[in-house]
């Protein structure tokens, strides 16, 4: 199987064909969205982070950053940034580069004498990139190319007994096609982070599955606080989920049967054809979806029972629901019903391979529902609080 898409310079290959409008701090947001609302064909995001930031928590930013920009369905991007805040425009673009030879521009706002002046020259520049961007034709590549993205939100029983294996079952085909899989949450592996790490291709890998989770539980009581307490959420128990173990082998039926072959940290950069990864985010699912398509994931599915409305500004976010009711309730958010598994209509093979030729067409083209609503919300994983 194969799909049409565009290939960058970097070697990657993208399903879609955006331009970025990047801000670099929260202080730079609203004058990317100025930009971004002037010129079609460009994307951004509020970026509450940027400054304030310890190290580590900056770390977790700039990584997103870079990551999204160098996203394969990204053309080029124009970085804006105030001028002094702690991620500096040299810091961003130097992040950028280490991973991609994409176009890029950059406009600093106390350097350009203030937002109406810096929104003039990203304006150029952002109709500049749209413009060579249009000259690009879609070409034919193979599956292999894919880094599919895998997540699961306001779950209920019918997220593990349906959405989520079928969405196993279409990362086992992308795999066996020689394309790569993140399965993500860290949060919710507990309680079943051990039937992971047996997956594991090798001792390292097997030690760092369940190294992650220790260390995910261990920064929680340093603050005196419990993940039981806040997760499963109320949500999931109203659906019927009633601890945290039964949520954990829920969602880890999106990884499939296929072997674990590396643990990456947040929002690091994936390496194309590696078959099933892990990767180290929250639950959350703006943050943690945010974090797989910085590290490269062209597309994501997300399996939800109780609904969920989930965009995000770089990738297309395909939403599969097991509950009919939710289905039927929700046609405006979900693209596709995986009920039919729990009443026996249709096998998972059956199931399985109708989410893969969806996930062909939406890499073809085809907008999911998260895209035609405009939905972009976006959350970036945090240490600590703001200094």
């Amino acid at each position: 199987m194969t799909f049409r898409g565009y290939r960058r310079p970097d070697g990657r290959v993208g399903i879609r064909n955006h331009v970025l409008i990047l801000p670099a701090s929260v202080c730079a947001s609203d004058t990317a969205r100025i930009v971004s609302e002037q010129v079609n064909g460009t994307v951004t995001f509020h970026n509450q982070n940027g400054c304030s930031q310890v190290a580590s928590d900056q770390q977790l930013t700039m990584d997103v950053m870079a990551g999204y920009a160098a996203n394969p369905n990204v053309f080029g991007t124009v970085v804006i940034s105030l001028g002094c805040e702690n991620c500096q425009m040299d810091l961003v673009v130097k992040a950028i580069r280490e991973r991609t030879n994409k176009p890029l521009f950059q406009v600093i706002i106390q350097e350009a004498g203030g937002t109406v002046k810096a929104a003039e020259l990203a304006l150029n520049y952002a109709r500049e990139l749209v413009q060579e961007a249009s000259l690009l034709q879609r070409e034919e590549f193979p599956m292999s190319e894919l880094i599919l993205g895998t997540e699961c939100g306001g779950s209920d029983p019918t997220s593990g007994l349906a959405a989520n294996p079928v969405i196993g079952e279409l990362s086992d085909l992308l795999v066996a096609d020689g394309a790569a899989s993140i399965l993500s949450e860290t949060t919710e592996f507990i309680g079943a982070e051990f039937m992971l790490a047996d997956r594991a291709v090798s001792k390292e890998v097997h030690d760092r599955v369940l190294e992650i989770v220790s260390r995910y539980e261990r920064a929680l009581q340093l603050f005196g606080e419990e993940i039981r307490e806040g997760n499963p959420s109320p949500g999931n128990k109203e659906g019927g989920i009633t601890t945290l173990e039964e949520k954990s082998l829920g969602c880890i039926h999106k990884g499939g049967h296929a072997p674990v072959s590396a643990v990456y940290d947040y929002a690091k950069q994936v390496r194309p054809r590696e078959g099933l990864v892990i990767m180290d985010t929250p639950g959350n699912d703006p943050s943690s979806v945010a974090a797989m398509v910085a590290g490269g994931a062209q597309v994501v599915v997300f399996s939800t029972g109780r609904g969920s409305p989930t965009g995000n500004p770089i990738a297309p976010v395909i939403k599969i629901t097991g509950n009919k009711l939710t289905y039927e309730k929700m046609r405006d958010n979900l693209d596709f019903d995986a009920s039919p598994l729990i009443y026996g209509t249709k096998t998972l093979r059956e199931l399985g391979a109708e989410l893969y030729e969806l996930v062909r067409q939406t890499a073809d083209g085809r907008q999911t529902k998260a895209e035609a609503l405009g939905f972009v919300e976006t959350a970036i994983a945090r240490v600590c609080n703001y200094v």
